[in-house]
């Protein structure tokens, strides 16, 4: 586990406008997205990359940063119709799967190769349970999955557990790869805050936020980021 603090400087790159990206875009969903992406999954342009929770504070920018970086097919996880047509709109996918309509990892492994019949090369993981099962299943050979969540079981006191083939994984020389956002985020690795300030300021990335009001309407707003079906869409300040 991470024992040392932490710190990041955020001089000039916010204001009073914009001081909230400091938790969000320029914070730590900004630096996990960054990190996972670039230095974990390591995309290559032409490649088909999976993301769930596609329009949380770390999907909406995975989606965007897999286009800077050439990925062609890029798929969005996300609950309803709306939220799909925002990411794609909005946060670079070219395509959205609504995991509400699905009950089974079968039936989510249909779906993503409806988008690419040859499977995913990365899959970035975010909420774990039948997500990793169907990025599993359909994942090539020299396929990457790097994992920084897997909030659909985090309210439950036994999580389910999922299975993986370990041996098919070394004849197909698969890489699964757990991480935190900490070395990116204070400059120990790759330069996230440049890149992501400059990406920001030329229209690259596009960062949304979804506000509560009220000091007194914390609890129900923590307590919404481990339910589904909210309308939140980006990092929830």
């Amino acid at each position: 586990l991470w024992q040392q603090p932490f710190f990041w400087k955020l001089t000039g790159m916010v204001d009073d406008s914009t001081v909230s990206r400091g938790i969000g875009a320029l914070g730590m969903p900004g630096s996990t997205a960054y990190g996972g992406l670039i230095d974990v999954l390591k995309p290559n342009q032409g490649e088909t990359l999976f993301v769930s929770a596609a329009s949380g504070a770390v999907g909406s920018l995975v989606g965007q940063i897999a286009k800077i970086h050439g990925v062609k097919t890029i798929i969005g996880s996300c609950g309803g119709e709306s939220k799909g047509k925002t990411i794609v709109q909005e946060f670079g996918y070219t395509n959205s799967i609504d995991y509400k309509k699905l009950q089974t990892a079968e039936e989510l492994r249909q779906e993503i190769l409806k988008v690419d019949e040859k499977g995913i090369d990365m899959y970035f993981e975010n909420v774990g349970g039948i997500h990793f099962d169907a990025a599993m299943s359909c994942l090539k050979a020299k396929g990457r999955i790097a994992v920084c969540g897997t909030i659909s079981s985090y309210n439950d006191a036994k999580p389910p557990k999922n299975m993986v083939d370990i041996s098919d994984m070394i004849y197909k020389n698969q890489r699964i790869e757990g991480f935190m956002c900490m070395p990116w985020l204070t400059g120990q690795r790759g330069n996230f805050l440049k890149d992501m300030f400059e990406w920001i300021q030329d229209g690259k990335i596009n960062v949304r936020e979804t506000f509560v009001e009220g000091v007194d309407q914390w609890p129900n707003a923590f307590c919404s980021l481990y339910k589904s079906g909210t309308s939140h869409i980006g990092k929830l300040v």
